[in-house]
């Protein structure tokens, strides 16, 4: 859960549903959280569905819990293979195989290695064929070499296709994006980033691979014509304007073949005002953007690779171009203090994004960010239990003597309320509201669940 209202499409495990699909075989995609399921109700439907592979998408704050319903599955159903995929089990695939009862796990990009075991285990072909899987042999587990990212991405099925045949309409309206205009639809034009944040638990860093131009504008135009009542695309690329030549094109074709789609999408600092302009003619509407924190030695620390100067200059065209903004501030990095961490919000403050995100790190298996707290002793507790709040809320367990985690939290607290009650926020968002009757909507919205938390 997160303090805004969002949930998030299953967007991976939908493109794998495709994939295992496109391969001939039958799959049901089931989104339990958005279901609002208990355990037990998940547990009914996979015995009624009586699959012979279960995949089950994790996260390291949910892990003991997503063990617990592998367990769970397992126990229902003795004959089904159990495989967990994400980006937790792909760090620590023998910590997770020996936590729980599930077979194996599926490491990295997985739609492929999916559909590979299934088709294995439908066959009785030896796992040890998959690549991509760690699996079980009795008390034994087996590492399968590594398997190489898909190189051509068009091969994979439209995965608003996916939602609709397995979700439905009514299913679809169940996810919310507390910045996107409802109900909205969450795709992906490109894979991986070409930057490599210390942060960043993505699986696919430094792997930049763009899906092809008229394969997007195929998907957007079956968008257009088959979900008519969605309002905004959420372009879910880790960063969409990462090649400037191709968002161009990409740009140019949809305002050429008319596209009315509002869109919005994940961007860097460094898009420049021609390409935002571009952006802003093909329907872009808002940009979710990282800026992290304002502090040189802070940003450098991270391997950023953005500085104050970019990101003020960025704002002002991101204005120019009339694209809002949702900025994205860490607080707690490498080389924060509690004086930068002050420096960071006022800045966040100066440049007064139309949403702005105001967390603590969070470390993850797997990234740079984990090893560093993990060498230096930082991190509060590894039972993975206590990586979220009581009722569901993400919470940092990273804890410095200089900075604890209880200090750290409540700068965060302290940052969203001087962000959001301030006259600067609240007037220009008040004018926005009454000029623009879908905004108002999403504004109030979003405020209804984000003021709980102030």
């Amino acid at each position: 859960m997160t303090k805004g209202g969002t949930l998030y499409y299953p967007y991976f495990l939908a493109y794998a549903t495709g994939a295992v699909e496109k391969a001939g075989l039958t799959a049901k995609l089931v989104d339990a959280v958005a279901n609002d399921w208990s355990r037990e109700q998940t547990v009914g439907f996979a015995k009624e569905f009586n699959p012979g592979l279960i995949v089950i998408d994790t996260s390291t704050p949910s892990m003991v819990n997503d063990m617990q319903v592998a367990d769970a599955l397992k126990e229902a159903l003795p004959d089904a293979h159990i495989t967990l995929v994400g980006t937790h089990p792909t760090a620590l695939p023998e910590e997770v195989l020996n936590g729980c009862k599930a077979d194996s796990v599926c490491r990295g990009e997985y739609d492929h290695t999916v559909r590979d075991l299934a088709i294995a285990l439908k066959e009785g072909k030896p796992l040890k064929t998959v690549d991509g899987l760690n699996f079980k042999e009795g008390k034994k587990i087996t590492a399968n070499q590594k398997r190489e990212y898909i190189k051509n991405l068009d091969e994979l099925p439209f995965v608003s296709e996916v939602y609709l045949k397995h979700f439905g309409k009514d299913g679809i309206k169940k996810y919310f994006y507390a910045s996107l205009r409802w109900p909205q639809l969450t795709i992906l034009t490109a894979r991986g980033c070409p930057y490599n944040c210390l942060f960043c638990n993505s699986p696919m860093k430094h792997s930049y691979r763009p899906r092809s131009v008229e394969n997007v504008l195929a998907e957007l135009e079956y968008v257009q014509k088959e979900l008519p009542f969605v309002k905004e695309l959420m372009l879910e690329d880790e960063t969409f304007p990462a090649v400037k030549e191709r968002t161009m094109k990409l740009c140019e074709e949809m305002v050429r073949r008319g596209i009315k789609l509002k869109w919005s999408c994940n961007a860097r600092v460094n898009t420049d005002l021609e390409t935002l302009q571009a952006m802003k003619r093909a329907g872009c509407r808002l940009m979710c953007v990282g800026f992290e924190a304002s502090e040189k030695a802070v940003l450098d620390s991270i391997d950023k690779k953005t500085t104050k100067d970019m990101q003020t200059e960025f704002m002002n065209n991101s204005r120019k171009a009339g694209i809002l903004v949702n900025g994205c501030f860490i607080f707690g990095l490498p080389s924060d203090t509690k004086e930068t961490m002050r420096k960071t919000l006022e800045f966040a403050k100066q440049l007064n994004c139309d949403t702005a995100q105001l967390y603590p790190l969070m470390v993850y298996p797997g990234t740079a960010a984990y090893e560093w707290a993990k060498k230096n002793n930082f991190i509060a507790t590894e039972d993975y239990s206590k990586w979220l709040t009581p009722d569901g809320q993400m919470t940092t367990t990273v804890s410095r003597p200089d900075l604890t985690r209880e200090e750290l939290l409540a700068f965060c607290d302290l940052a969203r309320k001087e962000y959001y009650l301030r006259a600067g926020y609240i007037l220009p968002k008040a004018l926005q509201c009454l000029s623009n009757l879908e905004e108002a909507m999403r504004t109030l919205k979003s405020a209804k669940i984000f003021f709980r938390h102030l």
